[in-house]
């Protein structure tokens, strides 16, 4: 790409290391370092997930012995003769047994013993086995159906399957679209302890609408179709059935699945199966307890909100003594509940429930006075809340056996980001917001140079946390290039509490670029050290921040004068309705909600360069919205630039193609504020 020096004193383009091609070639630091800890039974193992080297695909399965700290491969794919790595792992509740899928085979192995791993003769291509607790057995998922083999690889049956009455579009033991995607729910069969049964879900697909996925760049090709959950649109019809390993006797769950058609979460625990099951308009949660015999139903727990009532990762759970862990939201604060009872305190915000050992609860909060942090916490009855870690960062671990392995513990083999991050995270303005300040490593104090809003900014994700995340480093690299890098959480996104996530209920774009424009003149105010040029402003961004990037210039044009947005969402109905609705509500109830966030209605406003990219392959945020938009402009005669990409989905995961965009949008920044 042409270099178009923006500042004096900034260094050659040769001299700035290639972090767009190291992201790439990394998969953004994520191959080589250590992934899904857990701990065995007897707490003095941890097994995980990891790469030989930094740029290693083929993830391996490890024990790490915790007294010595010595480490042992216990399955290589490479030497089982796959030419891909280990996605996921699950063993039995000892964790002396480990079963995975690789290449469609499935494998399992001893985790303590120096045996090698077994492939299992079994009908396949094979999906997310799970062992029984007891180690007997290893349900998977193959086709449309959930079956079972014993670890010897006797017995190979399917114990829920597709009959006479079910449609093509019935399948069992699976989570669907809008689980997986927008609920945190990746599973959809759950083991019995003693073995003998499991919790599978059945989801029907038939009245699911059908939109496609082509490649005009292979007319060729038939367009692929999928089944799509859309807003305001039949959603899959989930149902739940507890089933024998062997015989007959299927039990169907009750409860209605009318008022309640989401199935949030399930289990089986020492005290019986359970589920969460959500109304369509989410403001209301009932946790339900199974009756494995009959299938009825009993309310263990409401969860009513106004707005939505909040899904917390982990969550519902029971620790060994029956107590039903939960959430409570109160003003400013997201509590662990115990029976419903806020067992944490005021300004410490419930993130996410990592695991329960016993009576213990392990779970990460994260403290209004410091929400770029994520602290790590242990609860029980007999010693209360207690918090593990203080020093500022982002803490993450893992508990078993009685111990708590720190997820930092786990040796990494990832690569060293080739920038360093000079990088000052602040709180500014009325609202307090969270921004991150990356600078040029040259830069001279008082130096001016323009502006670069790098957000994410959506209720998905914090970007501004006080870690070293692959994101930062991309932000530093553009800071390097010569612009003053923000990166603002605004209104809506995670960490700050239940209120401020629900300052964008009705309005998913008009809070948040309130907030992008208040701290970049809170900013430039309150540091004029930087040298911020504000009447050189960009922002650029993808998936959730491309939709921000796209409503900055085309609705504020006095604050921003370029952007570039990749992967947008332009109209709010072409998104799934779980995650979409949430916010908005349903578009028949709530039309105007949709049509205050619809950019196409703003396309005649544009005034400012504006650079749209999108995967022609993306499933999830689909391409139409872009290509609209595209064809809005050009209808109003607005001058734009659109790059399509060719097969690729909603993250491009070529090497040199997920360079060049980097590239190509740096390109186009350079050009619109040069």
């Amino acid at each position: 790409m042409p270099s178009l020096p923006l500042s004096p004193s900034m260094p050659s383009d040769d001299s700035i290391p290639s972090v767009p091609r190291q992201l790439a070639r990394t998969r953004r630091f994520s191959l080589g370092e250590p992934g899904q800890l857990s701990v065995t039974a007897d707490g003095k193992t941890v097994l995980f997930l990891r790469g030989r080297h930094g740029t290693d695909h083929a993830a391996c399965l490890w024990a790490r012995d915790l007294a010595d700290g010595t480490e042992r491969l216990v399955a290589d794919p490479g030497a089982l003769g796959a030419s891909g790595g280990i996605d996921a792992y699950a063993t039995d509740e000892s964790g002396r047994l480990a079963a995975f899928a690789l290449a469609g085979d499935l494998w399992v192995v001893g985790t303590d013993a120096a045996a090698a791993p077994r492939r299992l003769p079994v009908a396949g291509p094979v999906a997310e086995p799970v062992p029984d607790p007891t180690g007997r057995w290893i349900a998977y998922l193959s086709g449309r159906a959930l079956r079972v083999v014993d670890v010897d690889g006797s017995g190979d049956h399917a114990v829920a399957e597709p009959g006479a009455d079910d449609g093509a579009e019935v399948s069992y033991g699976v989570a669907e679209h809008v689980a997986s995607e927008s609920m945190g729910r990746y599973a959809g069969h759950w083991w019995a302890p003693d073995g003998e049964r499991l919790l599978v879900t059945r989801v029907d697909l038939a009245r699911v609408a059908v939109w496609y996925v082509a490649d005009p760049a292979n007319p060729a090709v038939r367009p692929r179709a999928v089944r799509y959950p859309a807003v305001g649109t039949a959603n899959a019809d989930v149902s739940l059935h507890v089933v024998p390993v062997a015989g007959e006797g299927r039990v169907d769950v009750a409860w209605d699945r009318a008022a309640f058609e989401y199935l949030t979460a399930a289990g089986w625990d020492a005290h019986g199966p359970f589920a969460a099951v959500q109304s369509r308009d989410q403001r209301t949660v009932r946790i339900l307890g199974v009756d494995p015999g009959n299938g009825s139903t009993a309310l263990l727990r409401e969860q009513r909100d106004a707005a939505w009532v909040q899904l917390v990762p982990g969550l519902p759970a029971r620790t060994a003594s029956g107590a039903l862990l939960t959430h409570l939201d109160a003003g400013d604060t997201r509590h662990l509940a115990v029976d419903g009872e806020a067992v944490t305190p005021p300004g410490q915000n419930l993130s996410e429930v990592l695991g329960v050992d016993g009576d213990d609860v392990l779970f990460t909060a994260v403290p209004e006075a410091d929400p770029c942090s994520t602290h790590l916490w242990r609860w029980s009855a007999a010693a209360g809340p207690r918090q593990l870690t203080h020093e500022p960062g982002v803490h993450r671990g893992v508990l078993g056996g009685g111990t708590l392995v720190r997820s930092d513990e786990v040796p990494s083999r990832a690569e060293t980001p080739a920038l360093p991050l000079h990088r000052t995270l602040l709180r500014v303005g009325e609202r307090r917001l969270c921004v991150a300040v990356h600078l040029p490593s040259w830069h001279a104090p008082g130096e001016r140079l323009p502006v670069l809003l790098d957000p994410y900014a959506g209720p998905a994700m914090q970007r501004v946390k006080a870690d070293r995340g692959w994101a930062a480093h991309l932000s530093q690299w553009f800071a390097e290039q010569g612009f003053v890098v923000l990166v603002v959480d605004g209104r809506g996104t995670p960490g700050r509490g239940p209120r401020w996530e629900r300052e964008v209920h009705g309005d998913v774009l008009g809070p948040a670029l309130d907030d992008q424009v208040d701290a970049l003149h809170a900013v430039a105010a309150e540091h004029p050290e930087y040298g911020m040029d504000l009447d050189r402003v960009a922002m650029r961004g993808w998936s959730y921040s491309g939709s921000l990037a796209e409503a900055a210039v085309l609705r504020r044009p006095d604050v921003f004068h370029a952007a570039a947005a990749g992967a947008g969402l332009t109209d709010q109905r072409l998104y799934d309705a779980h995650w979409r609705e949430r916010f908005l509500g349903h578009p028949d109830t709530n039309p105007e909600a949709y049509e205050a966030c619809d950019l196409l209605r703003d396309a005649p406003n544009l005034r400012r360069p504006l650079l749209l990219m999108h995967g022609l392959g993306d499933d999830n945020v689909f391409p139409a919205g872009t290509l609209r938009l595209s064809s809005a402009l050009l209808t109003a005669g607005r001058p734009h630039e659109t790059l399509l990409l060719s097969g690729a989905a909603h993250r491009v995961t070529d090497e040199s193609a997920a360079e060049n965009l980097i590239l190509h949008q740096l390109d186009f920044l350079r050009r619109a504020l040069g």
